[in-house]
């Protein structure tokens, strides 16, 4: 908290440990659905209020103001890249491994060159379908591929359980994009892309590289950039190449 007040106007509630307000941009309602301040250490939700949490050297802190009447939280986001792979999380740096449909693909090639120039070395292996509490794993390959591990299976059901405001058939052929009131607003079939950062349960962050087919899985390894992901919850890709922050604005 005092690392936030020393850089901006903030105003609270309950006694000063919830933030109501940010140089004037305050919580409440929007047209009847609740918007509220969040924030981020390294891409994590932060699990305790702001004057409870302390910050480590180097830690990227993101303040978000958005309506949460589809999603109570959202675990985990890609908008503060290149962490936490660097920095971790709660101070402590995690192993990172790249877990690819195939381990030859250019998609996996091209996320594990992109990991190593901001200077984290990942173990590189298959999609494994078990949990590892303490490991940042970076899933790369088409939906059908990527869906069968703990922490993805929830984006199927939309941002109510998972925080990810896209909607993914199990065949994985199309990819939906939602917006903040959880409402379609685009359809995307063959070449679509996903980046995405989701949290299973009290799991290390699982990042998923995806996409309705090999296209646009590469579409989705090209994407893993500081400039291509900054401050968004996800990044979706048309075949053309065109990003599509997720949520998408309404309409």
């Amino acid at each position: 908290m005092s690392l936030l007040t020393r850089n901006d106007k903030v105003s609270t509630r309950y006694g000063g440990g919830f933030v109501q307000g940010i140089d004037g941009h305050t919580g409440g309602t929007q047209q009847g659905e609740p918007e509220d301040w969040f924030y981020y250490v390294n891409g994590v939700e932060a699990p305790k209020g702001a004057a409870d949490t302390d910050v480590n050297s180097g830690d990227r802190i993101w303040w978000d103001l958005h309506d949460w009447s589809q999603a109570e939280g959202v675990p985990a986001v890609v908008g503060s890249y290149p962490e936490p792979f660097l920095h971790g999380t709660e101070g402590r740096r995690l192993p990172v491994r790249i877990e690819c449909q195939d381990t030859t693909s250019a998609a996996c090639q091209t996320v594990n060159t992109r990991l190593q120039e901001v200077g984290v070395p990942a173990a590189l292996s298959s999609i494994d379908p078990g949990e590892y509490n303490s490991t940042l794993r970076v899933l790369v390959g088409t939906w059908a591929a990527v869906r069968g591990t703990p922490a993805t299976q929830p984006i199927e059901r939309g941002p109510r359980a998972s925080g990810v405001y896209v909607r993914l058939t199990p065949d994985g052929h199309t990819l939906t994009l939602l917006d903040a009131r959880g409402q379609p607003t685009r359809t995307l079939g063959v070449g679509a892309g996903l980046v995405a950062a989701i949290q299973y349960g009290k799991e290390a962050p699982e990042w998923v590289i995806t996409g309705t087919d090999a296209a646009g899985v590469s579409l989705a390894a090209d994407a893993l950039s500081e400039r291509a992901l900054r401050n968004h919850f996800a990044l979706a890709l048309e075949p053309s190449g065109a990003v599509l922050p997720v949520p998408t604005a309404s309409p």
